[in-house]
């Protein structure tokens, strides 16, 4: 956890994603990685959940600052129970 030059609570996070979808082909393993941002109350809330475990996020994505990668901006989180 920082906080911006305006005080407010900011969190850099890594999502892991697994999935298995089917295509044309037949089953496909989909496995990503995502940086991803939180701010406020939000960001507060998200860095005491337990690292590794399941959960569904909402948000945009955006250019990282650099503008090579891209950044989920997280909105909103819930538990994701598989």
């Amino acid at each position: 956890m920082r906080y911006t030059p305006a005080g407010i609570p900011a969190l850099q996070l890594v999502l892991e994603h697994q999935s298995e979808v089917q295509d044309i082909q037949g089953k496909r393993q989909i496995k990503m990685v995502l940086k991803a941002m939180a701010f406020g109350a939000l960001a507060e809330r998200l860095a005491s959940q337990v690292v590794g475990s399941n959960w569904k996020f909402q948000g945009y994505l955006s250019n990282a600052r650099a503008g090579k990668s891209v950044v989920l901006q997280i909105q909103d989180f819930s538990q994701d129970l598989l």
